[in-house]
């Protein structure tokens, strides 16, 4: 990992716009390195302005606790040049936020993501006359009611979203399940350099296995044999091969070389293995605190 000075005005892309959850994730994963947002509209975006030196690391979500795997990450994270460097976790705490002098009971139309509404649609139920509308991304809802101060409208959204764009939080922590945690990646452009990083101890990896049956469980217990830690299989088909599937692992380890071990011992049994990142593991505290993220 970089050292603070080299991290200091670094681009940081992320998927949506400003007042985002990635741009939370990313403040609190960058805390105190005075790092510049590049929103971006896709998450291919945010690999593309990796590969074209736009921006120096990314911030992408992976998996939520509520909604699951986000699924066409992990071929982003297999196919481009990308390797993963950090995680952070995140609680999601949505907010109804409109123009400040709004009631709820003045709003005729609320904005978000699809995944936002759904984690809120007990909350609307009690209000039948607001028409919920998905958009591509919560904080660009929020974003669009103040371009175009757009009276009966509200969007949810998070608390820095109604900081960065001077609306008020009519109600706020309105999600339906209240341990709504997303785990976010950090990537940054693969540079093919090898060696142990500092303080590493999970990786994520990615192999196909031959089509033989107990394939899976030869390599699940070798990986028990050295005591690595298994906390995350995602299986995904693979596209032209009928029934064949690449399955994606995060795996926790105390000791380097005994992980090594584990790879070169697993290498034989796979195929296509990718090691997609090795880096430190990621603080599961979920207190989140909001103020001066913007700053």
């Amino acid at each position: 990992m970089e050292t603070n000075q080299q991290i200091k005005n670094s681009k940081v892309a992320i998927q949506g716009g400003n007042g985002s959850f990635h741009e939370i994730a990313a403040r609190k994963y960058f805390n105190g390195n005075g790092i510049e947002i590049l929103p971006c509209i896709t998450f291919d975006d945010i690999a593309t302005s990796l590969k074209t030196g736009t921006s120096k690391f990314g911030v992408m979500a992976i998996e939520n606790t509520v909604a699951g795997s986000i699924l066409q990450n992990y071929s982003i994270l297999k196919e481009k040049p990308v390797t993963i460097i950090g995680e952070e976790y995140l609680r999601i705490e949505q907010n109804l936020m409109a123009l400040p002098g709004q009631s709820i009971g003045e709003l005729k139309e609320v904005h978000s993501h699809y995944m936002a509404i759904e984690q809120c649609r007990a909350f609307f139920a009690d209000f039948p006359q607001i028409k919920l509308v998905e958009s591509s991304d919560t904080a660009l809802s929020a974003k669009e009611i103040v371009d175009h101060q757009i009276h009966g409208r509200g969007a949810i959204a998070s608390l820095l979203a109604a900081e960065t764009y001077n609306l008020e939080v009519l109600f706020a922590g309105i999600e339906t399940n209240k341990r709504n945690y997303t785990r976010f990646l950090i990537i940054e452009k693969e540079t093919g350099l090898s060696g142990k990083p500092t303080d590493a101890d999970k990786s994520s990896l990615c192999f196909s296995l031959h089509h033989q049956t107990g394939s899976l469980s030869k390599v699940l217990s070798i990986i028990a044999f050295y005591d690595i830690n298994l906390t995350k299989i995602q299986s995904m088909p693979i596209i032209g091969k009928e029934w064949q599937y690449f399955f994606y692992i995060d795996v926790i380890f105390d000791d380097y070389l005994r992980y090594q071990q584990c790879i070169s011992a697993i290498s034989p049994l796979v195929e296509d293995l990718h090691v997609l990142g090795e880096y430190k593991q990621g603080i599961k505290s979920f207190v989140e605190v909001y103020k001066n993220l913007a700053s």
